[in-house]
């Protein structure tokens, strides 16, 4: 015989029953008893359960039509067992045409399911978990359609979101139930910027208000959801012509973007959400929980960063239908923002006043989101697996940026103990604020210069309050990353000026345009490349499109209009580059002269010694330049073939290690050699026991990240550098791999404070 249909086609009609059914009164297990009966006649189901899953991980069955009623609070599943558990543990739909036959069935005898055959069970999924399972049943043996199984995904989407709200049970029945996380949790993170702070979480994408979850008029819904559709299809078409930025997007992530805002698949399952009675809101939250459930549990990389592309198109979607135009939301005060994924624009765009640290699933401590963290001294911890779908927004949340850690409703001890711990952060920065002014010499009388690295606005209020002796790099990049279109050369030269009014008589280093890798802008055309991070950025950029660099030089010596201006290049291989990018100087200095504009006063032209190729050819370049600067950051990672942005292999190499302190210690001889200023300007001059050793291999010019400057001038007022010398250049000649604990037990025994 045929399969019976649905009594009324599609769930809004049901949707609305089941509405009417929770207006009355009464107990609220009369209120589910009406729910399963409503889906059960709607569906010409003989059997309708709902089953919830208690903070112990047991499914119990909390309402049923068709089974025994006695078994309500009675059956409980242990946590995968039986169908539901199966349904559980794959978080989509089960749709079984002899459910006693299948392997993972569990036979209660209490319940007396013993006739039913035909078996449809989907999750109710609440922001990627499931915290129960929907279930219909029927004794004809045969498989539920395809619009069967989407009908009762929509339904089961409502009727979490219902269960969540406290509209079916009672804050009281509902206090075993785990609708959301609420045990205290400790997660291992990875440290990206340093600190601790306690607060509250906001997530990044908020989640959509129950009361927007069904709608009056499907049609108007639908309307909504194709205007928000087509402006965000527009926006992404119009970031790859080129005509919007977005921060820290690569082309083929944007390429990504395109093709899943095109999605037939995804339009649909949007569409006909919508259709179903729920609001355009809803729509995309329930598709969100799908992709969230279905393709994040993938084994396959691939299919899982697919996750995180939709997650992103979610979010703007979102955002259209908001009307918001991608406006940044509120914060309440002592905020914890927990994110997947952050550009350093989304970070700019909250209030730092309210923000006090930042929790990611994903990045690695060279992306954007800590490095701007860094210098906001926002207390930082990433790639922490499962985040997202772990932590409520407003929950309680310690960020341990020191360990590497995160506490989801921390117990009060643990709350207690890093108050503690935060109290003596406190008093140490009390004591940094107090070495400010003092001159960073070292025991034995040599000075050491510590400079700021910087390159947001807001490290031009800072740089009177870290004691800085200067900014040692200023990354010019970041006005690119956060503009909508290239900035125009008035633009560069009134940013530039605001540098050097603040720091009136103290250098300012500025470095040239450091882009591709990573760091692709979308309105500059740019191909893929298998390996950007050794393809075309940097220097090679600015020498194959003279125009871009020479229109910075340009801006840089308008701005300094008589003052000293220091520059140098990123990323230089060869001498080649760096003599055709000195050319493009003169050249600049020789336009603004036959104009009659003021040149500098002086001019410092400088190579970041970057690339490892350089360190054989120091003899050739030094002469050319009047300063070289190391950049820790990338020699490291192109010394030990490990991209330091990834997380599998970023760990494999310790700058501690005897190749990375000797390749320091020889470019730093040729540099005493020529006479030629050396700096190191990656991050760890601003880590004190790195610093200690760079110290110790004879490097008196440190720039760092803001917060380090206190930290390190404390170590440097403590150590003796020519007993850290000799206690150092043995530790060159180990065959280990690492001499962290021998450099870390040398600093102790001469009592440097670390």
């Amino acid at each position: 015989m045929p399969p019976p249909a649905l009594a009324i086609r599609g769930p809004r009609s049901l949707l609305r029953q089941i509405r009417e059914a929770m207006a009355g009164g009464g107990p609220t297990q009369a209120k589910l008893g009406a729910v399963v009966r409503t889906i059960a006649v709607s569906m010409v189901a003989e059997v309708c359960s709902i089953y919830l899953r208690r903070a112990t991980g047991e499914m119990e069955l909390f309402a049923t039509e068709g089974l025994d009623p006695g078994a309500i609070h009675v059956t409980q599943l242990k946590p995968g067992e039986g169908l539901v558990g199966e349904i559980m543990r794959l978080g989509g739909p089960l749709n079984l045409s002899d459910a006693p036959n299948h392997p993972a069935f569990s036979y209660r005898p209490e319940t007396g399911e013993d006739p039913f055959h035909a078996f449809l069970g989907v999750p109710l999924l609440r922001g990627g978990r499931a915290i129960g399972v929907l279930v219909v049943q029927n004794r004809t043996s045969r498989i539920y359609a395809e619009d069967d199984v989407e009908d009762l995904q929509i339904i089961a989407m409502v009727l979490a979101e219902m269960v969540a709200a406290g509209d079916l049970l009672s804050r009281e029945e509902l206090k075993d139930v785990e609708i959301a996380p609420r045990r205290p949790e400790r997660l291992k993170g990875a440290k990206f910027a340093d600190g601790l702070a306690f607060g509250v979480a906001v997530l990044h994408e908020a989640p959509v208000a129950v009361g927007r979850l069904l709608s009056d008029d499907s049609a108007a819904e639908e309307g909504r959801l194709a205007a928000a559709i087509g402006d965000l299809q527009a926006q992404i078409d119009a970031m790859l012509d080129g005509h919007e930025g977005i921060l820290g997007a690569s082309y083929d992530v944007l390429e990504t973007y395109k093709m899943l805002a095109h999605s037939r698949s995804w339009n649909h399952s949007l569409q006909e959400a919508v259709h179903s009675g729920l609001t355009a809101e809803a729509a995309v939250e329930r598709v969100r929980s799908e992709h969230r459930a279905g393709i994040g549990q993938a084994r396959d990389p691939y299919l899982r960063e697919r996750v995180h592309d939709l997650e992103d198109l979610n979010d703007r979607l979102l955002r259209h239908l908001s009307g918001d135009g991608g406006k940044a939301r509120s914060l309440p005060d002592n905020a914890i923002l927990i994110a997947r994924n952050l550009g350093p624009a989304d970070l700019l765009e909250y209030d730092r006043a309210k923000l006090r640290g930042l929790l990611l699933e994903e990045g690695s401590s060279a992306s954007h989101a800590a490095i701007v963290a860094r210098a906001l001294d926002i207390p930082c911890v990433g790639r922490i697996a499962g985040l997202r779908d772990r932590v409520n927004e407003g929950d309680p949340v310690i960020v341990d940026a020191e360990m590497g850690e995160a506490y989801l409703r921390p117990r009060p001890d643990v709350v207690k103990a890093v108050t503690a711990r935060m109290g003596v952060r406190a008093e140490r920065r009390a004591e940094f604020a107090r070495l400010r002014d003092t001159p960073a010499f070292t025991r034995d009388g040599v000075k050491i210069t510590l400079l700021m690295n910087a390159g947001l606005a807001v490290d031009f209020d800072i740089l009177p309050e870290t004691g800085a002796e200067g900014i040692g790099l200023f990354r010019t990049e970041f006005q690119f990353m956060v503009s909508e279109d290239l900035p125009r050369l008035n633009a560069q030269a009134a940013l530039y000026a605001r540098v050097l009014d603040a720091a009136g008589d103290l250098p300012v280093t500025f470095r040239t345009l450091d882009l591709g890798g990573d760091k692709v802008l979308p309105y500059l055309e740019a191909e893929r490349e298998d390996n950007p991070a050794l393809g075309w950025r940097a220097v090679r950029m600015g020498l194959d499109r003279p125009a871009l660099l020479r229109i910075q030089l340009r801006a840089l010596i308008a701005a300094v209009a008589g003052r000293p201006l220091r520059v140098m290049f990123p990323l230089v291989a060869s001498v080649e580059e760096f003599r055709a990018a000195r050319a493009l100087v003169d050249r600049e200095i020789a336009w603004a002269s036959r104009r009659g504009r003021p040149g500098p006063s002086r001019l410092d032209v400088g190579a970041m010694i970057e690339a490892p190729s350089l360190i054989w050819h120091l003899d050739a370049l030094l002469p050319m330049t009047d300063f070289v600067s190391i950049g820790t950051n990338d020699l490291m990672q192109y010394l030990f073939a490990a991209d330091r942005g990834n997380p599998r292999v970023s760990d494999r190499y310790d700058v501690l290690s005897p190749p990375a302190l000797r390749a320091l210690s020889t470019i730093k001889e040729a540099c005493i050699a020529t006479g030629t200023p050396v700096s190191v300007c990656g991050e760890i001059a601003g880590r004190p026991l790195e610093a200690f050793a760079l110290l110790a291999l004879g490097f008196d010019r440190l720039s760092m990240p803001p917060v380090g400057i206190g930290p390190v001038k404390q170590m440097v007022l403590s150590c003796d550098r020519e007993a850290a010398r000799r206690g150092l250049e043995p530790l060159l000649k180990s065959a280990a791999g690492s001499v962290r604990g021998e450099v870390e037990a040398l600093a102790r025994k001469l009592a440097v404070a670390l």
